[in-house]
């Protein structure tokens, strides 16, 4: 194997990403049904929220000026949160809760804790400045500004700034449409017993999670045995109902991997075989105008190249921005042979005299899974690299691959 055999990541992706087709389609949905879409057009705050000064606190609406001597202020009204505020009668207080409406003429709320009640009126026991205890009129959210750009993959947390807006439907693009074909005579799906030679189908289960995941509906969910003519079929017919063709396995040199072979008949096959440890037979390219790509057929390297290269061609079909930042963090293993490839280590971020680092699974063989269960992400070694411990590796977590 010599380095000009195999592509660098990078330059697969920019191949790969320059491929991915825009999503234009789109539609209008509920609030409760936007979880993990993508937005299709940006939105922008329709009125200030909050909509009212309001009290953060349960306590006491005043004016400062009126504490002067520490006499006891009367008790001139009861505002309980969602009713309209009356004006503050000079020279008293005002019963709030948290998220009460700030009675016009008040310019503090003091907690009830620091307050004596007596009949009909309260004494303060601590010094009370202008605007304390008291949430602002537009202070999350100001009227006509950008609230969530377009491209953005709605989370919890975006559903619940838009419900403070007031909005309850959005415009979201259509999930992308994926085919998964998982190939192979040997793959036996679970619940059914083994014959020799016979294992169960993995792949098909880690893709869909991860599909279902990201955010995608998968179109077709097929096995493919080990036949060109009947793999040249279902990748024509799967390609007609998808935005991309995801398949497991048959990418390799071996006489029975097929996908690989069907896609390089046709001249479709525009790359394959990268420069990465695990995942480096993957090939990527057309059939009926529709993306392929083709995975390996080891557990742990259809998982490492669904994170490295499927997930970012899925957010570019989306017009999402690649939040993947990684961290730089110190090694607790040694890996003492170079390699020409870059491999990305099942890892597991954990705490060292009070310090994060990264402990490695020991067994990293690409048909390993139970070290991706073990492990929190990747860490990974450049081409050519060694690694002592304490040397500082890039580390993404399985959160931020997949966020």
């Amino acid at each position: 194997m010599t380095t000009a055999s195999l592509i660098p990541l990078e330059t697969a992706l920019a191949h790969i990403l320059e491929q991915a087709p825009p999503l234009n389609a789109r539609e209008r949905v509920p609030l409760s049904q936007a979880l993990g879409r993508t937005l299709a057009d940006a939105q922008r705050v329709p009125a200030d929220v909050p909509p009212a000064d309001n009290s953060a606190v349960d306590g006491y609406a005043l004016r400062c000026a009126d504490l002067a001597g520490n006499r006891p202020l009367p008790v001139s009204a009861r505002i309980p949160a969602g009713t309209p505020a009356p004006a503050l009668a000079p020279g008293t207080a005002a019963r709030l809760f948290t998220g009460s409406e700030l009675p016009v003429g008040a310019d503090a709320v003091v907690m009830q804790e620091d307050v004596d009640i007596g009949a009909g009126e309260i004494r303060i026991k601590t010094t009370v400045c202008p605007g304390q205890n008291i949430r602002r009129r537009g202070q999350d959210l100001r009227r006509g500004d950008l609230a969530l750009a377009r491209g953005t993959r709605l989370r919890p947390q975006e559903l619940g700034l838009l419900a403070s807006m007031g909005i309850a439907e959005v415009p979201v693009l259509a999930r992308p449409r994926v085919a998964v074909l998982t190939t192979g005579d040997e793959l036996v799906e679970p619940g059914q017993p083994l014959a020799p030679g016979q294992i169960y189908n993995t792949n098909r289960f880690t893709l869909l999670g991860l599909l279902t995941q990201a955010g995608c509906e998968v179109t077709v969910c097929e096995t493919l045995r080990d036949d060109r003519a009947a793999t040249r079929t279902t990748l024509s017919r799967a390609a007609g109902s998808a935005d991309l063709v995801l398949t497991s396995g048959g990418v390799s040199v071996g006489e029975e991997d097929h996908v690989r072979a069907v896609l390089e008949e046709s001249g479709g096959l525009s790359l394959w075989r990268l420069a990465i440890k695990p995942g480096k037979p993957l090939a990527f390219g057309r059939v009926q105008d529709t993306p392929v790509l083709g995975l390996p057929g080891n557990p742990a390297a259809v998982l490492v190249t669904f994170l490295m290269v499927v997930m970012p061609f899925l957010r570019r079909c989306q017009g999402q921005p690649d939040p993947v930042q990684g961290e730089r963090l110190p090694a607790l293993f040694t890996v003492p042979s170079p390699s020409i490839r870059r491999e990305f280590v099942r890892a597991r971020k954990t705490l060292q005299d009070g310090r994060p680092q990264l402990e490695a699974y020991p067994n990293q063989s690409s048909g390993v899974l139970s070290s991706a269960c073990w492990a929190s992400g990747l860490a990974v070694v450049p081409e050519h690299g060694t690694v002592h411990p304490g040397d500082l590796l890039t580390y993404y977590s399985f959160a931020e691959l997949l966020s």
